[in-house]
């Protein structure tokens, strides 16, 4: 009578039962540990924060200083041979089938702890409790779920264990980073991975989040589902969070004569929208008329290793690349017009006046090349203006 459990359900009431345990963990991650605790993006009632805390302990045994500390040296790292849990480093396959035993190595770092895992919970709960006995939590719910359910309740608990380990350190920490779609080139390999949003909770759009990691809001494009932003706007109407920041939103206004300070501060702000903007209008379109009527498929391989951040391209993407662009002056022209917009933004020293100056004399030089979508395109970066504060 006790292996049968207090409770019987029919199969399909045991999917459900486990999809919507499987459906809490995850909205606890995405939203506690990750956008929460990681990121700061939002802040979070006391309750709402222990109750997290709490249903992590009992369903996956993670440690919230642990996860915060190894997620924030992938940012820190991220691609390098550092990063914990890269697959353009340590393998596809090895970040997709033993993520987990990637994540409980670095756990053990010390080192990575003491730098990274500042600002995490640390009352006498934490560390008499959910760091000390860790392992509790999910022997405490074997034996609960195997009580009311019998054999099935520990199947459930089994999908419970495996759940976050798959779905978080294996597919966003493995293909996230190798195969999707960008809607940014960033110097990270991140991609974004449709249609899992049901089952991790937006963590799937990890390309938006690497080039905005601090922003509550992980969706960007119209088609684009971010549920865990939909739990927080939830619990910010019942006052329990507030969105700390978000992704800055591209505004364009009347077309301006000439760049100007307000220009320049607004292009600063909304940089990766605008390099998004020139891959879009410029580098498809141009590579498109040189090559997609007769090299079709040499036309789409060359110009996303063309759009792609240059720091992520292989030896020989770039032979491949330079090869090309070798043989089409015009090709070459406009990829050097992209390497030089990007690189108005990457010495950080620089000062909005420099970066005024140099824009003003990028658009000067991309009028005067006669290329259409480069003269095109001087007109959409004289439009960009500051958006009005986003009010959450």
């Amino acid at each position: 009578m006790i292996f049968n459990g207090f409770f019987s359900l029919p199969v399909w009431g045991y999917m459900v039962l486990a999809l919507a345990l499987t459906h809490i963990t995850i909205i606890s991650v995405t939203v506690f540990l990750h956008r929460h605790q990681a990121h700061r993006a939002l802040s979070m009632h006391p309750a709402l924060s222990h109750f997290f805390r709490f249903w992590l302990w009992l369903t996956t045994g993670m440690v919230t200083r642990e996860w915060v500390a190894i997620h924030r040296k992938h940012h820190a790292k991220c691609e390098t041979e550092e990063d914990p849990h890269s697959p353009q480093v340590k393998g596809l396959a090895e970040v997709l089938w033993r993520g987990a035993e990637l994540y409980r190595s670095e756990s053990e770092n010390q080192a990575t702890l003491a730098q990274y895992g500042r600002g995490t919970p640390d009352d006498w709960l934490e560390r008499h409790l959910y760091q000390r006995r860790s392992w509790l939590g999910v022997t405490l719910q074997a034996l609960l779920m195997m009580a009311l359910f019998g054999a099935a309740g520990l199947a459930i608990w089994a999908v419970q264990m495996i759940w976050i380990p798959f779905w978080a350190a294996g597919v966003i920490n493995g293909i996230g980073h190798y195969w999707g779609y960008r809607n940014f080139e960033i110097p990270s390999a991140a991609t974004n991975i449709l249609p899992w949003g049901i089952l991790i909770g937006g963590e799937e759009l990890h390309n938006n989040h690497h080039a905005f990691s601090g922003s509550a809001k992980l969706s960007f494009r119209p088609w684009e589902f971010d549920l865990g932003w939909l739990y927080i706007r939830l619990f910010s109407l019942l006052r329990l969070t507030r969105v700390q920041k978000l992704a800055p939103k591209r505004n364009l206004v009347s077309e301006r004569p000439q760049l100007d300070m307000d220009a320049i501060k607004a292009l600063t702000v909304n940089r990766l929208q605008l390099l998004s903007d020139y891959g879009r209008e410029v580098l498809r379109p141009v590579f498109r008329q040189e090559l997609g009527k007769s090299q079709k498929r040499l036309y789409r391989a060359v110009q996303r290793l063309a759009r792609r951040d240059k720091g992520l391209l292989s030896e020989a993407d770039l032979l491949r690349l330079n090869q090309v662009l070798e043989q089409h002056l015009v090709l070459q022209t406009v990829y050097q017009f992209k390497l030089r917009l990007q690189a108005v933004w990457e010495q950080q020293a620089n000062s909005h006046e420099m970066r005024l100056a140099a824009l003003r004399q990028w658009c000067t030089q991309a009028e005067e090349s006669g290329i259409k979508a480069l003269q095109d395109f001087v007109h959409l970066v004289r439009s960009y203006g500051m958006a009005p504060r986003q009010v959450a």
